[in-house]
């Protein structure tokens, strides 16, 4: 028996594998429609229609990149390290499906007799479990920049990482205003916390700073410089076939996470406004319309606004962001303690 932390019941160990294994696979038949739905839209907002050739209205476009990436032969620079190459992409999938576990798609149900919690699990340290998986994906950008042997690679990945660690902390800024008014670290105890008003409003400056370091952080548009085809060439550059394949599929799940994380300390997670309370069963439909919309965001935010130039983004995230970050967190304790 395994106890699930910040909760006072324990669920059997079949039940913790059941999970994990419905999170994994539901992120992969999720990620191909995200790929569609985001060209879709894009060629709508670009007066276009994307993809419309492979399947009825190009629905299977996805399905025959997939197998196009997977026939490709695999290669290897003869300068790169071997192990350490192959084990870069592997990194960067494992912390993103990682952080994944910690996104509450409703409270606590009964299902067949047993209580289950409808989340992967709710530790006691709650973003600070994302933020040290989000520290662990940083050595999957250097390590493929690096072990790729080729110079232009590995001065990608430096801006990469600079770039994730330089918002990273205003994103983490961000999320203490909402663990201040919360009072609590567990992601189903900050949902509870809303139930009277979601966070949005309060921490509306937080909401806002964090979305900017999430664009950033999950290397969107306006800030892909990394594989940016105007700017010096990325850290995935020497990569091709299932192993590129492996980073994208990282960006988009990060791109999940993001989406669940702002639904769950912003949005209200699970819960409606109004005071109105659905089934059960009604709560993970809820959280995921929730994390649409901000996916929604993302890739409007894509079409719309031009890309930064590299000093533009280092400076407005040291220079602007982070004094606003900083500002809104002691402008929330003062208020809090108050």
């Amino acid at each position: 028996m395994t106890l699930t932390a910040a909760v006072d019941y324990f669920e059997p160990w079949w039940v913790q594998l059941v999970k994990a294994l419905l999170i994994f696979g539901v992120i992969f038949a999720v990620l191909p429609m995200i790929i569609i739905y985001e060209r879709k839209l894009l060629g709508r907002f670009q007066g276009r229609y994307g993809p419309n050739r492979v399947g009825p209205y190009g629905l299977m476009q996805p399905l025959a990149e997939i197998v196009k990436f997977a026939v490709k032969e695999p290669f290897r620079p003869t300068t790169s390290v071997g192990f350490l190459y192959r084990v870069a992409p592997m990194v960067a999938i494992l912390t993103a499906v990682a952080s994944l576990a910690l996104i509450p798609y409703g409270d606590v149900q009964h299902i067949f007799g047993q209580k289950v919690g409808l989340y992967g699990i709710d530790v006691s340290v709650g973003p600070l479990y994302v933020f040290a998986f989000g520290g662990i994906s940083f050595y999957g950008i250097m390590l493929g920049g690096w072990a790729s042997g080729s110079k232009y690679a590995f001065l990608g990945a430096m801006r990469g990482a600079a770039q994730l660690i330089s918002y990273e902390v205003s994103q983490g800024l961000a999320l203490v205003g909402v663990l201040i008014t919360a009072g609590t670290l567990s992601v189903t105890g900050i949902v509870h916390a809303q139930a009277g008003m979601w966070y949005f409003i309060p921490q509306f400056a937080g909401f806002l700073i964090f979305m900017t370091a999430s664009f950033a952080e999950t290397n969107r548009a306006p800030f892909d410089l990394v594989e940016a085809d105007s700017e010096i060439v990325g850290y995935f550059t020497e990569y091709g076939g299932t192993a590129f394949v492996a980073y994208l599929f990282a960006e988009y799940t990060n791109m999940i996470v993001v989406s669940g994380l702002a639904t769950t300390l912003f949005l209200g997670g699970w819960l409606l406004p109004f005071g109105i309370h659905p089934p059960g069963w009604v709560d993970p439909f809820v959280v995921l319309a929730k994390m649409f919309l901000v996916l929604t965001f993302f890739i409007w935010v894509r079409a719309t606004l031009p890309r930064l130039r590299y000093d533009q983004l280092m400076s407005f995230g040291w220079k602007i962001l982070l004094p606003l970050a900083t500002l809104n967190l002691l402008v929330t304790a003062v208020l809090v303690v108050r």
